[in-house]
């Protein structure tokens, strides 16, 4: 039973591409913030999302299979 979809390729295209370019935008000033590991780490999870799943769940089950 799946109960959470797979968002199309042109969504996630999208979701990446804003991921690189506000990284890239943002690196002048994150070079100097002392907070910047929050915001790259928020950075990662949109660039990760590929599903109405959370990250971390999704995250969580492709590791499992690696200790069962």
């Amino acid at each position: 039973m799946d109960t959470y979809k797979a968002f199309p390729a042109h969504i996630v295209l999208m979701r990446r591409a804003f991921a690189v370019l506000a990284g890239v935008l943002a690196l002048p000033v994150m070079l100097f913030w002392k907070d910047r590991a929050r915001f790259y780490s928020y950075l990662h999870r949109v660039w990760a999302k590929t599903s109405d799943k959370p990250v971390w769940m999704e995250q969580a089950e492709k590791v499992a299979c690696d200790f069962y």
